[in-house]
């Protein structure tokens, strides 16, 4: 019988960082039903979809600062 999904992500969640890194890594990449150059292509589009939301003032720009930041503040 499968254990519960909640227990398995409370027993991750001890895991030391670069585990849980590698474990994270591991998942996302089971994920993905595109080749490498696809999602490569996809992400360069949706990088130039951002550029030009912030070049036409759709979008704000927030400095990594503040956005390393507000992850540290969230972590704690």
């Amino acid at each position: 019988m499968s254990r519960p999904l909640k227990d398995i992500a409370a027993e991750a969640l001890e895991l030391p960082i670069a585990a849980r890194a590698d474990l994270a890594s591991q998942l996302l990449d089971s994920l993905e039903e595109i080749s490498e150059e696809e999602n490569d292509q996809l992400w360069a589009q949706e990088a130039e979809r951002r550029y030009r939301a912030y070049k036409e003032g759709r979008a704000d720009a927030v400095p990594a600062e503040e956005v390393f930041a507000r992850l540290r503040a969230r972590r704690k």
